[in-house]
């Protein structure tokens, strides 16, 4: 049997026509500087780098969440469909009073053909003359349900989009960075799901109501319960709640139910993300959030069940 000779200088595994005196740390192949990965002590080829990753434990928020979290993906990617969902209102409109000169002194925007079909209405109608309208028989009463979710995306005017838009940017990132990508959106639809079914429930079966404010609201709430679960200060949050909750009070023609449904429901499902104990945080998570939906559907159905037809309606209904 033969022997290398002593001095036979060693090559790349990965390129064998690459001399080197380097060796990985862990696997003790000869490696080159292409193929070195600086790690805490010496180099390691790429396979073992690989699989150092795979078998290392993914970087968790407080909460359970990715890191990734971090890069606010959710909130934009929210932020563009609204922008879109309004481009297209404005279109199907064909008219500039979609984009403003409507109601509170002509910054909000009028009614769409985009509006009639999703925005959140208890019995459907469609306007006629600029004076007089026709009953249908959808909205909600009509079974037409994906109303409550489709509202969420539709605004009155530039104004009523940029001024929720700019409370999505604010608010979102924070909580996307803090919950995960797939904690924050469950959390954002279930909030505007709850201020839509509260809609529905209280407010005047004829009004027209859309926007993202009842998500906005729940993340308003969320943040309030993620900052004192992180025993950090809500000093900065509480007054600019406060000072909207003066505007949802006072300035007519701005959902009351919508907003204090989102609020409510956003801070309930905020506790049941931070508060989860971490041996069973995610199935305490996810079963908090199932549960909302649910609890939001049973009355949206009973609700709906227990409603007048719309020929009952008519018939008691002032001229």
């Amino acid at each position: 049997m033969t022997q290398p000779s002593a001095n036979v200088v060693p090559h790349c595994y990965r390129h064998p026509d690459r001399e080197t005196y380097v060796r990985c740390t862990r696997c003790d192949r000869p490696i080159c500087p292409n193929c070195m990965n600086e790690a805490s002590v010496g180099f390691q080829c790429p396979e073992c780098v690989r699989e150092g990753a795979r078998s290392q434990r993914p970087v968790r928020t407080a909460f359970g969440g990715g890191r990734e979290g971090i890069a606010g993906t959710v909130t934009i990617t929210l932020i563009v469909i609204n922008v879109l969902v309004f481009i297209a209102s404005v279109i199907s409109s064909g008219s500039a009073e979609s984009v403003a000169g409507g109601g509170l002194g002509g910054l909000f925007g009028g009614s769409t053909p985009l509006h009639e079909w999703g925005a959140l209405i208890t019995y459907g109608y469609e306007p006629v003359t600029a004076d007089t309208i026709r009953f249908n028989n959808g909205g909600m009463a009509g079974g037409e349900y994906y109303r409550l979710v489709t509202s969420m995306f539709l605004h009155y005017g530039v104004f009523h989009l940029l001024m929720n838009m700019w409370a999505l940017w604010v608010l979102g990132r924070p909580l996307e960075a803090a919950l995960g990508r797939v904690r924050f959106l469950g959390l954002y639809m279930v909030a505007g799901l709850g201020g839509s079914v509260v809609t529905y429930l209280l407010a005047p079966p004829e009004s027209l109501t859309a926007g993202a404010s009842g998500a906005i609201y729940g993340l308003f709430g969320a943040l309030i319960v993620v900052l004192r679960k992180m025993r950090r200060s809500i000093a900065g949050v509480v007054p600019v709640l406060v000072i909207n909750l003066v505007l949802t009070f006072s300035v007519p023609g701005i959902s009351i139910t919508g907003h204090l449904g989102g609020l409510a429901t956003g801070a309930l499902v905020a506790a049941g993300l931070a508060y989860a104990p971490q041996k069973h945080r995610t199935l305490i998570q996810v079963a908090t959030l199932v549960a909302v939906v649910v609890v939001l559907l049973i009355a949206t159905v009973v609700h709906t069940a227990g409603l007048p037809s719309l020929e009952e309606y008519l018939r008691t209904r002032p001229d």
